[in-house]
């Protein structure tokens, strides 16, 4: 309004009887540009408080510069062009480029001359990021002229012919729409095509070609319609139905805004209906309540009122704005006026008199009616009413443990854990119960009883503290049926693992064991690290539960690195014992168990090697038992465990490596040399000591070798291995040369370093130093090889 009340003081400061010297307006950010009949462009400011408001009555007019033009003719267009501060001015039919902030002429930017309309494509559309098309229509040939526009220049760069001169266009990227005398035309700018769309009345009605973005423009159809048009031709929205008189339309998504003789209308994009209407005979709006109007008033009182009377009627006057919204389905806005106004959220919550639940509060607004209006609407229009309970949840979530909110906690919550149960939301409702709340427990209790949310009313208990009495705990005994949660066991463990009351814990820990003992141990392994019980007292619950004692001996060991002797004895022998246990030795949870229990053999240094020894040692593990004696130094007695007992020649070979794994290659040729012992001292693995021998050549010393082979073996049944030895001897040797040759190469190139630091010179010829070879005479002066005959003269 300030912006408007502005412009009608330029308007008188011309000429009191002419009151059209505006022709043309631009805007830009805060920025206003005002092009009028006379041939000058004024610019002017909005300015905000020191806060930064922009709100009603906190904005205020700034002038900033005027420039005259010339001394006659009306500026006809001004489009501002924020990428170069450009503000391109059509008058005296010349584009002319100004400055946008100083005004000044942009010298490298010359007129263009003969120019009837013109637009500017917006920048953010274009596949150039330095620079803008401009269309221009000529005024003395039916020909559109396609301009690129950048900093310091501008040039044509395509023509398109027209049958007709326009009157008016509109341009979307490529696509360009214009109006002629008769009709509406859409063209292709980088084809030249154009195409018809509908004839027009220009005699009896406004031609209006305005661009929506994406593609649409809006158009002054035949019969007062208002019409949305595609770049393809085609309409994808129903036509507005606007008066006969329809001067200019513009686009504010997603409304449309129409100009009328002393009239300004909004209508919807969404279902093409007038929202409402401005008037303009002495700036007044017209709105339903008149509370827009009633704000303005306020404002104009505010220095004739105490501050806190002026703020408390604002803050009425702000409500009752919002509740016009309400009432016409505008929630977005009405939700920002309630929480302006500081609206206490039982005025909302009772005019949902099935969802409110408090009886106790004295409304001060009068809405009985409108409360009455919401049972009607509940039962005559539900997909309606569900928009309004939509959006008591909207507010309520937007208050919620703001001041506002605070004041009325109790109604906040319980309100919202009643609507949820109304939506049937069981996401949110979940969220509200399982966090602190301050639901009412008497009202909400038997509301989720009765709805049999059995799994919320138990998160509801467990949030006011009451755990002994989380119904959940019976939904797991099968007491209750609540299909909203098909994970309630889970949630347990999760509350009683983070849950520092070691009582409650203890008591629902056995119970939640007897359910599912790989779950229920995570009620001491996920336990926050200053929130652990001691280990002792958890051994001795777990002691029968074996699976979950593993589990949790796991959890001590890998996890908290325990270093413990007992941890570790118990975890292997609890894992001999699940494997005795199992008759199947191919069931994958055997095979899974053995694997950790030769893991931990193999790695860990603390447990006791003679008290697992003695467990298993009457037993088939005999891999364990190798490893054990390997681990106790008897790796001979080992491999003759996996050789003779076990029978299985890879895993005596796969010992010789896994043992000797932090130790080197010389450890790993001492076993191998002991297996192939064991291999030669029977006949049945004369053919598994051939294979050692082909397999590992690099590893064996051949003289060793060939110390312990019989001598009825052949050269033609070792020979592989010997060819394989010998190279690997041979390799060996001359990768030990070529390394020294690269020491000594190394050691040359510091001693050319050296002498090149030095900047040495050859005593004889003076020349510098330049090659890694020279020579010293007695008196101990560096020279050039090639002089050492020249320097005894």
């Amino acid at each position: 309004m300030d912006v408007v009340n502005k412009l009608k003081e330029n308007i008188y400061t011309v000429s009191k009887e002419d009151k059209s010297c505006i022709q043309c307006l631009e805007c830009y950010d805060r920025n206003i540009y005002i092009g009028t009949k006379d041939a000058t462009v004024q610019h002017l400011i909005l300015t905000s408080s020191t806060k930064g408001d922009m709100s009603v009555g906190l904005t205020k007019i700034r002038e900033g510069r005027a420039r005259k033009l010339g001394s006659s003719n009306s500026v006809t267009q001004l489009r501002a062009v924020p990428l170069f501060n450009h503000l391109l001015v059509l008058w005296d039919r010349s584009v002319t480029a100004l400055n946008m902030f100083s005004l000044e002429p942009v010298p490298a930017l010359k007129k263009i001359q003969h120019v009837s309309l013109f637009e500017v494509c917006d920048s953010s559309l274009t596949s150039q990021a330095t620079c803008v098309q401009m269309v221009t229509s000529s005024s003395r040939r039916k020909v559109l002229l396609i301009h690129v526009v950048g900093v310091d220049r501008w040039e044509v760069v395509k023509e398109v012919s027209l049958l007709q001169d326009p009157v008016a266009l509109a341009v979307d990227g490529a696509t360009l729409c214009l109006a002629t005398s008769d009709r509406y035309l859409l063209c292709d700018i980088q084809t030249g095509s154009c195409e018809e769309l509908f004839p027009h009345n220009h005699s009896r009605q406004y031609v209006i070609v305005t661009s929506l973005g994406q593609g649409e423009f809006l158009l002054n159809g035949p019969e007062y319609l208002g019409m949305f048009v595609m770049k393809m031709g085609i309409c994808q929205r129903p036509p507005l139905q606007w008066p006969q008189e329809v001067l200019g339309a513009g686009v504010c998504f997603p409304y449309i805004l129409s100009l009328q003789p002393e009239l300004l209308s909004v209508y919807s994009m969404l279902d093409q209906q007038r929202k409402q209407t401005v008037s303009l005979n002495g700036f007044v709006p017209i709105l339903h309540g008149r509370v827009e109007e009633a704000l303005l008033l306020l404002e104009g009182a505010q220095s004739h009122r105490p501050l806190d009377s002026y703020k408390e009627l604002q803050k009425a006057i702000t409500c009752l704005a919002g509740f016009a919204h309400f009432y016409q389905e505008g929630f977005s806005q009405a939700r920002d006026l309630f929480i302006k106004g500081e609206l206490d959220p039982r005025e909302i919550i009772r005019l949902y008199p099935d969802i409110c639940l408090s009886v106790d509060f004295q409304s001060h607004l009068d809405q009985i009616n409108k409360g009455r209006d919401l049972q009607v609407l509940e039962k005559e229009d539900r997909n309606k009413f569900h928009r309004y309970l939509a959006f008591l949840g909207d507010f309520l979530r937007a208050v919620k443990g703001t001041e506002q909110g605070l004041k009325c906690s109790k109604e906040v919550d319980s309100t919202l854990l009643r609507l949820y149960i109304e939506m049937e939301d069981g996401e949110k409702l979940q969220q509200l119960v399982a966090f602190p709340n301050n639901c009412s427990l008497d009202l909400c209790v038997p509301l989720l009883e009765q709805s049999q949310r059995f799994f919320a009313l138990g998160s509801l208990y467990e949030s006011h503290g009451m755990l002994n009495d989380a119904i959940w705990v019976k939904i797991t005994d099968g007491f209750y049926k609540d299909s909203s949660c098909s994970d309630v066991y889970g949630h347990i463990v999760r509350t009683l693992s983070q849950l520092r009351d070691k009582d409650t814990v203890w008591e629902f820990a056995d119970l939640i064991l007897q359910r599912n003992q790989e779950t229920g141990v995570q009620i001491f392994t996920k336990r926050p690290p200053d929130g652990q019980f001691e280990t002792p007292d958890v051994l001795t619950l777990l002691e029968k539960f074996p699976l979950a004692l593993i589990f949790y001996l796991e959890y001590l060991i890998h996890d908290l690195n325990s270093e413990v002797e007992s941890h570790h004895n118990r975890l292997a022998l609890a894992y001999v014992t699940q494997m005795l246990q199992k008759e199947d030795e191919t069931d994958s949870n055997v095979r899974v168990t053995r694997g950790k229990l030769q893991q931990l053999l193999w790695e860990s240094k603390f447990y006791n090697i003679s008290t697992v020894y003695d467990s298993i040692k009457s037993t088939t593990l005999h891999p364990e038992k190798a490893i054990l004696l390997g681990r106790a130094g008897e790796h001979c007695q080992a491999l003759q465990m996996l050789v003779h007992e076990e029978k299985d020649l890879q895993a005596a070979e796969a010992y010789c490596c896994r043992a000797v794994q932090d130790q080197g290659s010389q450890f790993r040729q001492v076993h191998l040399l002991t297996l192939l012992q064991i291999y030669l001292s029977s006949k049945d693995l004369t053919g598994a000591a051939v294979d050692l021998l082909n397999n590992h050549p690099q590893v064996f010393a051949l003289e060793k070798v060939l110390q312990l082979l019989p001598e009825s073996w052949s050269v033609q049944l070792v020979s592989q291995f010997l060819i394989g030895s010998l190279r690997e001897n041979f390799h060996q040797r001359q990768m030990g040369r070529l390394q020294q040759a690269l020491a000594r190469a190394e050691l040359l190139r510091h001693k050319v370093i050296w002498v090149m630091d030095k900047e040495q010179n050859c005593s004889v010829c003076q020349r510098d130093l330049t090659e890694p070879h020279f020579a010293r005479n007695p008196q101990g002066e560096l020279m050039h090889t090639g002089c050492m005959g020249h320097s005894a003269l």
